[in-house]
């Protein structure tokens, strides 16, 4: 009885995890978090911050980030309109888990082979 116990316990916390990670699963919710993580962005700044990233796909990622209390959306009410997104304080608790993983990169990034090109919105050559 009690080794059962102990398994429910185990996949209860496996469910947790899964809930957890698809806070942040996507293709790019992981790049917007990290800067958002560095200071506050109005949409146009991430766009031209994520090279390949469409509109239409940026705009999806931040309504998923925000509805799921990750990132809050301002809109000021000036001409023209002005709407800057930042990372909530529940998600600088994450800080920790983006620290770690930047270490990790410096470490072993090198030894990660590059991966061709993504498909997307071509950088611009600003």
């Amino acid at each position: 009885m009690e080794k059962q116990t102990v398994v429910n316990k185990e996949k209860n916390m496996h469910e947790e995890m899964r809930r957890a990670f698809a806070l942040l699963s996507g293709k790019w919710k992981l790049e917007i978090m990290w800067l958002l993580n560095q200071r506050v962005y109005r949409f146009g700044e991430l766009r031209k911050a994520i090279p390949g990233i469409t509109q239409h796909m940026l705009t999806a990622q931040l309504r998923e980030l925000e509805s799921d209390g990750l990132i809050s959306r301002t809109v000021f009410a000036e001409v023209p309109l002005r709407v800057e997104y930042e990372i909530t304080q529940k998600a600088r608790g994450l800080g920790p888990t983006m620290e770690a993983l930047t270490a990790w990169w410096n470490k072993y990034g090198k030894t990660v082979p590059a991966k061709p090109r993504a498909r997307g919105r071509k950088p611009r050559g600003d």
